[in-house]
């Protein structure tokens, strides 16, 4: 049973009290290739108060490419848990807290979708910040917005990145760094939903419209 229709919305404000989770795969295709780790932090206050990390039996051979960026190898997840034993765990760990991660709108949260309908038949309504979007806004003097290339610039350290728990506990204290920063231009959140408005061009002249649009369809004058 499927049920991905309900996802949460992206959100844009630097909040407090979150969850940074992350995963590695097999591939890059999100309607095939599976989780193999599962990792996550929760923050209260700014600071990491619980951990989840837990390797992936996929039931598949490890392609060597995915091996070769996250170092996880067939023998390595031989004798730990299915999806299906370890969802219902992450699902309980992230409760309803706002889910941070990097490049998650289009990787990592449409494998956890699918994850959710086709072996618990639920959806993932969380609200979401994806950093790659905040990074761009925030940091727009870099060449690349990868993890590795916002943990430099902020001079945290990147070592054992590409594993899922490693990348989580750089990415909040990137996300604590980038809370701090400004964006380069005028930023300005939907009332209506927490989301990004983004200034547009109409029939009628320049106006602000939600990111979330279809779901939200509030509109502020330019």
């Amino acid at each position: 049973m499927a049920a991905t229709e309900l996802t949460g919305r992206r959100l844009n404000q630097y909040i407090e009290d979150y969850v940074v989770f992350d995963l590695e795969t097999t591939g890059v295709d999100t309607q095939e290739d599976s989780i193999i780790e599962i990792s996550a932090v929760k923050v209260k206050h700014h600071v990491i108060t619980e951990e989840f990390n837990q390797l992936i039996n996929p039931g598949t051979h490890i392609p060597a490419g995915a091996t070769k960026i996250n170092g996880i190898t067939d023998e390595m997840v031989k004798e730990v848990p299915f999806l299906s034993e370890v969802l219902p765990d992450f699902l309980s760990f992230i409760g309803g807290e706002v889910l941070v991660g990097h490049n998650i709108q289009s990787f990592d949260l449409r494998f956890l979708y699918r994850a959710a309908g086709e072996l618990m038949g639920v959806s993932l309504p969380n609200d979401y910040i994806d950093t790659l979007f905040m990074a761009r806004e925030r940091l727009p003097q870099l060449y690349r917005h990868r993890l590795t290339d916002i943990s430099a610039h902020f001079n945290i350290s990147t070592e054992g990145a590409h594993r899922a728990l490693n990348d989580c506990t750089m990415n909040q204290q990137c996300y604590e760094q980038m809370g701090k920063l400004s964006g380069t231009e005028e930023v300005f959140t939907c009332p209506q939903c927490g989301g990004l408005l983004k200034k547009r061009n109409g029939r009628f002249g320049v106006f602000y419209g939600c990111t979330n649009y279809p779901r939200c369809r509030f509109t502020k004058n330019g």
